[in-house]
């Protein structure tokens, strides 16, 4: 039996590419995402091209009655969830002197309790089949922090917290839980810069060059597989070396 992964944000960007390299590597796919997509079709036929199959499941992570919905209705299509990756996430910038209330409120329920409640019920399940990958995207600023994220930061901080703490509860049912912390990655997020802003973030980074996709999907496919089997509470910083 193929295992099967829950990839959350799956429609675009980061999320879609960890999706495809999944199933390069024999995973079947539950793919969430939260507004209808004319590329949805399209991303399914790429998934499947790879033999294994797609199921698109939609729902707003940061209601706990979706998360319930599509955990329930990813385990009545295949059975079981092996990994998830929850990797959805908004971003809503500004300083905090002016940044409104529910701005900060949306990102900290979106980014935090969405995996927070996305994991919630996806982990019983895992730990009566005692085994199971949990992959959560934060992020640098969830590290160093950034001016004008202060409610992303935050959120993403508390990812790094929340999984350290899982993995020590979750360690001896065979569980490992893990989070990948992206620097600036190019995509649609980051399309809508000006030239000499990316031009101002790319003098920031070692690597000098935004990452891909790609680059944090194969970090995704690594936590996944059989080689991080001894990894757990562990932050992979793919920032080019913007935290060292």
């Amino acid at each position: 039996m193929r295992k099967v992964a829950l990839v959350t944000g799956a429609s675009r960007g980061i999320g879609k590419q960890i999706a495809l390299t999944l199933a390069k590597e024999g995973y079947d796919l539950a793919c969430h995402y939260r507004m209808e997509n004319p590329a949805l079709s399209e991303i399914q036929k790429q998934i499947e091209e790879n033999g294994v199959s797609c199921f698109w499941v939609q729902g707003d992570i940061s209601r706990w009655e979706d998360c319930e919905d599509i955990a329930e209705k990813v385990k009545e299509k295949y059975g079981q969830i092996d990994v998830l990756v929850n990797n959805a996430g908004i971003t809503k910038d500004g300083l905090f002197l002016r940044m409104k209330k529910e701005d900060f409120e949306s990102v900290l329920q979106v980014n935090l309790m969405g995996t927070v409640q996305m994991t919630k019920q996806i982990v019983p399940s895992m730990v009566k089949q005692r085994s199971g990958r949990i992959i959560n995207i934060s992020s640098v600023v969830g590290t160093c922090g950034n001016a004008g994220q202060t409610n992303y930061s935050a959120a993403k901080a508390g990812i790094l917290g929340f999984t350290k703490s899982l993995a020590k509860e979750l360690a001896g049912r065979h569980i490992l839980v893990n989070a990948i912390a992206p620097g600036f990655i190019d995509t649609q997020m980051t399309e809508c810069l000006k030239e000499e802003i990316k031009q101002e973030i790319q003098k920031q980074i070692p690597l000098k060059r935004m990452g891909t996709p790609q680059d944090v999907a194969n970090v995704v496919k690594f936590l996944a597989s059989e080689d991080s089997s001894y990894m757990t509470g562990q932050v992979l910083h793919v920032d080019g070396g913007m935290f060292m």
